[in-house]
């Protein structure tokens, strides 16, 4: 079995592949203070076997090194890190290419294996991220916007006021209380947001497919306009096909 695992500022997703077959994931919060036994304990409770490989995608460097030496340490593997160097297949337009977040070239990769080209990827997490691959299947560049949660928590420390409201689908478009106007003014602000930016994208690359991925995806992207599949799986498919590259 291939072990992925894509650590984010907020969560780390942990898959195991069977073959071309995702059979088991897990999604866990990104502490940053676990140490490499405290992963073993953890994931010794998923699979109680030593895996064929690893590949990591990571923008917490103190968790892509805990990691390592849990896998060197309890494993006798080294893992695969997604970083320069590594074979994609994906031609990077990006000042430095070095520069793009792991999770966002196997967002890619992952996005042109299942849905083709052109292609517009929405990653809903710490940071909302659009990733856009042209029709010469190049990595063309994107935008970045604070996430849902890190937008909502500042509003909510900063306001002293305002209840903090758990994130949900807007009821109609008009807040008839404090609650339902930042409940609404949240998700419509970020539907209106998403849809806005997407068409800009398109007017720049013409009709592109639309892909929505991430933890704060799945409401937003079945709400949006533009968005037309949410698929949670995408990076851990990405770094799938970046390891067969690589093994």
């Amino acid at each position: 079995m291939i072990i992925t695992i894509d650590v984010g500022n907020t969560n780390v997703v942990i898959g195991g592949f069977e073959g071309e077959e995702l059979k088991w994931k897990w999604r866990i919060s990104s502490h940053q203070e676990r140490t490499p036994d405290e992963w073993w304990f953890f994931l010794k409770e998923i699979f109680a076997y030593s895996p064929e490989g690893v590949i990591i995608s990571s923008v917490v460097p103190s968790i892509s090194r805990t990691l390592e030496n849990c896998f060197e340490g309890h494993y006798q593997i080294r893992p695969i890190f997604l970083a320069p160097g590594i074979k994609t297949g994906l031609p990077i337009l990006y000042d430095p290419p070095t520069s793009v977040g792991a999770d966002r070239i196997a967002n890619a990769v992952g996005g042109i294996k299942k849905y083709g080209i052109p292609l517009i990827i929405v990653d809903f997490g710490t940071a909302i991220t659009f990733d856009v691959i042209s029709d010469k299947k190049q990595y063309a560049g994107g935008l970045i916007f604070p996430g849902i949660s890190t937008s909502s928590e500042a509003l909510f420390a900063r306001a002293a006021k305002l209840p903090k409201v758990e994130f949900s689908p807007a009821k109609g478009i008009v807040g008839k209380s404090t609650t339902s106007s930042i409940r609404n003014g949240i998700f419509l602000g970020f539907k209106s947001l998403v849809d806005g930016i997407i068409r800009e994208i398109k007017k720049e690359i013409g009709d592109s497919k639309v892909v929505g991925t991430g933890g704060e995806g799945k409401e937003i992207s079945s709400a949006s306009e533009e968005i037309e599949t949410y698929d949670e799986e995408l990076t851990l498919l990405g770094l799938r096909q970046i390891y067969e590259l690589n093994r």
